[in-house]
């Protein structure tokens, strides 16, 4: 098991509120207050969990700079009146974040009982090894 220290025990318990508000939100046709609630906490949960020095350099690489500004920015719009909109921005800039990581999630999920099929299909594995070769 992962011991966790209590920084980042809060910080998990900040980002999984900030996720159940995002979700909330969503369900509730884009209700901007619950959206605005969970950015918040999503934002303000990830340094208690990896640390502020580590938050920035991850968010702020050269390579990413296109990511977290669609991001910050639907952020901004959700919090401004403009929630679809919003979440539309923040959902491309996420996707762009962290398109890395989708081989590595992947082949977890490959292992897994139920879904693990789907994974193992040659399209999908095809394309998250080219996707992996663009990160080295």
């Amino acid at each position: 098991m992962i011991s966790l220290t209590d920084t980042q025990k809060f910080g998990v318990g900040l980002t999984g509120f900030g996720v159940f508000f995002l979700l909330f939100g969503v369900l509730l046709y884009f209700d901007r207050v619950l959206l605005g609630f969970g950015n918040i906490l999503l934002v303000g949960g990830l340094p208690f969990i990896i640390g502020l020095q580590k938050t920035f350099r991850f968010f702020f690489q050269k390579q990413k700079v296109k990511g977290t500004s669609f991001f910050l920015a639907g952020v901004l719009l959700a919090l401004l009146r403009w929630p679809v909109l919003g979440m539309v921005l923040e959902t491309y800039g996420l996707f762009t974040l962290f398109k890395g990581f989708f081989p590595v999630i992947s082949r977890i999920l490959s292992n897994l009982p139920g879904l693990g099929f789907i994974f193992k299909l040659p399209s999908l594995r095809d394309q998250s090894l080219s996707v992996g070769s663009e990160i080295l």
